[in-house]
């Protein structure tokens, strides 16, 4: 009896796109050049916090939302670190108006108060919230013990619902503003042997669409970025996290899922060529969209998109069951622009 083929690290680590990125890379290039690229609408004006700006889609946002004139909080955890130190100094020597402060959106306190002073210093309220800190884990669900799933959901949920808990009463208040919860394309669809990531995800986009209705009314847009693969630290901040918990774990766990463990604690490059300004792109003009005409979900990638027909009948089945109830008028209102 032949057994299963065992995907490679490589594989389970590219996310769904995995087949999509096999394209040339001058295929993917050119898409790329034509995914986000022309975000040149200005965000003069738009005061903006990001969570986990230390690097990847949040540090390229930071600087890319303030070179369009925005007012940049630009937050991450464990001050002083070099990265506050780069940021700081890129922002003084181009003359952006980029301010960093300490939250660890697992924190509470940190998030409160680092939520008070951006809005301080915004003079009461945000226009943005980008909650954009996340961490990824691999290895199959029975290996993921509670300290890992904890940390994740941690991390990429109730660190989201933080956030918002704390910009949204200021937000209400003035009657506008914009909350970006950014989710994968894995938060619609799963590979086996990645954790507790899609399951975090997962978790975020409903919390993300409830959130859309029920504030839709107030002024309030909330956007779900959904994206690909992309060559960012997640990847190795996933295999350094991977290799602590396959350490602690007990080797007939390990030994029960070999196709799925081989590989935990390798480092993969999980998002091949392409290009991680994608995202703050897509973001920036989204921002620059009129208020009540932005989507509720934009996938982002320049090749792999399966995600696409499940959000299609996502918002389908939503209509077919409460739309002629007396929440329709709120699912057709977030649902109407995609």
């Amino acid at each position: 009896m032949s057994s299963p083929v065992s995907p490679s690290r490589r594989q389970l680590l590219m996310g769904a796109g995995a087949a999509a990125l096999a394209m040339s890379s001058a295929s993917a290039a050119a898409q790329s050049a034509g995914s986000g690229r022309s975000a040149g609408a200005g965000l003069t004006g738009k005061s903006v916090l990001i969570t986990g700006t230390s690097s990847g889609f949040g540090r390229l946002g930071a600087e890319h939302y303030a070179r369009l004139g925005a007012k940049v909080f630009a937050t991450m955890r464990n001050l002083p670190r070099p990265e506050a130190d780069e940021l700081r100094a890129l922002a003084e020597d181009e003359g952006l108006d980029i301010t960093v402060i300490e939250i660890d959106v697992t924190s509470d306190e940190q998030v409160e108060a680092g939520v008070a002073e951006a809005e301080a210093a915004a003079g009461g309220t945000l226009d943005v919230l980008i909650n954009n800190a996340g961490i990824a884990m691999s290895g199959p669900i029975e290996v993921q013990d509670l300290e890992a799933t904890k940390l994740m959901f941690d991390t990429n949920v109730f660190g989201a619902q933080r956030m918002i808990r704390a910009a949204l009463p200021a937000m209400r208040e003035a009657g506008r503003g914009q909350i970006f919860n950014v989710t994968s394309q894995l938060g619609r669809l799963i590979i086996p042997g990645l954790g507790q990531y899609s399951p975090t995800k997962f978790a975020l986009e409903a919390l993300s669409e409830q959130l859309a209705y029920e504030t839709v009314e107030k002024g309030i847009d909330v956007t779900i970025i959904q994206p690909g693969g992309y060559p960012t630290e997640i990847w190795q901040n996933a295999a350094d996290r991977s290799a602590a918990l396959k350490t602690r774990s007990r080797d007939s766990l390990i030994e029960a899922y070999p196709q799925l463990t081989a590989g935990m604690g390798e480092a993969s490059n999980g998002g091949g060529n392409t290009d991680p300004m994608d995202v703050p792109r897509a973001i920036a003009e989204i921002i620059a969209m009129p208020a009540g005409q932005r989507p509720l979900r934009k996938p982002v990638h320049p090749a792999a998109k399966p995600q696409i027909p499940i959000n299609k009948v996502s918002a389908e089945q939503q209509l077919a069951m409460l739309g002629g109830s007396g929440y329709g008028p709120w699912l057709r209102a977030v649902l109407k622009n995609g």
